[in-house]
């Protein structure tokens, strides 16, 4: 499987992220061409081979020429749409926007349909965030991993005035991810950057056991004693095992209604939690208690943690991360003849090791057509193996 690592040991930008997808092979004719799928005009883009504290990198130059308006998430969303970009990229460079527009509604206290993206909603932001999801699809990377971040300090000039470094908004975007100061005056880490890679992984750490097969180095702007480039490493995952990292929340309770558990079940899954359970506990004084835990990702444990203060009677809770092996999942469709389901197959490295309908899509089709739902789960598998055999 085909994996990277960002190695933000300089912080990241979408220029540095776009310079080092073509040092590491994006065609930047092929990602020109891409982009006149789009219904912008008035700028151009060219790349050039720079050095960076003598190390040989790739700097993107996009330049404006129209008068930057300022544009809100639904006219970015409207030319994504209208654009003739394949379905993936679009999904992927719509989320990143909607991630955008709740980090900038929550710091400036505004409706996110009335925000008004500035720096963000300019051509070379908007060809940074696509671009960069261009990249990778093309590259035909399948998980992306990242070294933890680097912050700046000092401030930064915006359309809102003068910032503190990072920026509110990139704060907000980095919630739940994890950050150190490098202790450089200087902007590190753009709201665009920030945005681009908290959307696309939640796999901030060590890089993971890899065999790498190219580097690619993108220029920053700025000018440190240290090269101020960000560093990305392409090749074959090592792992029999698809890895990641979480954070496990556990809250003690022992004198909640037990109708409530129902409530906060329902909002942390609607939420982003990966899983949510109870354990049986004895507690102090001999009371009987549940453990609620939760399976978190990184970047939205802040987030769930305000649910279990919401909805519970507990005043603490314990949060630590943990690593965690899973099977590589893959999802295909297949045809029976109640309709169309989908089977997740979840493997090692080398061999098929589950094969496991999906629950929701069979008992659609059970209630639908008066048929037991074990019928619907044998009539799936069928179809999947026979589908098998065929190729």
């Amino acid at each position: 499987m085909k994996i990277v690592y960002f190695d933000c040991f300089s912080g990241i930008s979408g220029d540095m992220i776009l310079g080092s997808l073509i040092d590491l092979g994006l065609d930047i004719e092929y990602l020109k061409n891409e982009f006149k799928k789009i219904n912008l005009s008035g700028y151009e883009i060219n790349a050039e081979k720079i050095k960076k504290r003598d190390i040989s990198c790739i700097k993107v130059n996009i330049t404006v020429k129209d008068k930057q308006k300022h544009r809100s998430l639904k006219e970015i969303n409207a030319l994504i749409d209208k654009s003739e970009l394949n379905p993936e990229v679009k999904k992927k460079s719509k989320g990143i926007f909607l991630k955008l527009a709740k980090a900038e509604s929550k710091v400036h206290n505004i409706d996110i349909d009335k925000i008004h993206f500035h720096e963000i909603g300019a051509i070379d932001s908007i060809l940074d965030i696509i671009g960069a999801v261009i990249g990778l699809d093309n590259l035909n990377i399948k998980k992306i991993y990242s070294s933890t971040i680097p912050v700046g300090r000092g401030f930064v000039k915006s359309a809102h005035g003068k910032l503190p470094i990072p920026a509110p908004a990139t704060s907000e975007l980095l919630k739940g991810i994890p950050i150190y100061s490098a202790n450089i005056k200087g902007e590190l880490i753009t709201p665009t950057g920030a945005a681009i890679i908290t959307s696309l992984t939640n796999n901030f750490g060590e890089m993971p056991l890899m065999q790498i097969e190219k580097i690619g180095y993108g220029a920053g702007k700025s000018d440190f004693d240290h090269p101020n480039l960000l560093r990305i490493f392409v090749g074959k995952s090592l792992e029999n095992y698809d890895t990641d990292v979480v954070n496990v929340i556990e809250v003690n309770i022992d004198d909640m209604n037990p109708e409530y558990y129902e409530v906060v079940f329902e909002k942390l899954l609607k939420n982003g939690a990966l899983d949510v359970y109870l354990t049986n506990i004895q507690m102090k004084k001999n009371r009987p208690g549940i453990k609620i835990s939760i399976i978190s990702p990184l970047e939205i444990t802040n987030q769930l943690t305000d649910i279990i203060f919401n909805e519970t009677t507990t005043f603490g809770l314990r949060i630590y991360k943990t690593d965690r092996k899973k099977l590589f999942v893959e999802k295909v469709k297949v045809e029976t003849k109640y309709g169309e389901i989908t089977i997740k197959i979840g493997k090692t490295k080398d061999e098929i090791k589950l094969i496991s309908p999906e629950y929701e899509d069979c008992k659609k089709l059970a209630q639908e057509n008066n048929v037991s739902l074990k019928k619907i789960y044998e009539l799936a598998k069928l179809s999947y193996f026979s589908k098998k055999e065929k190729i």
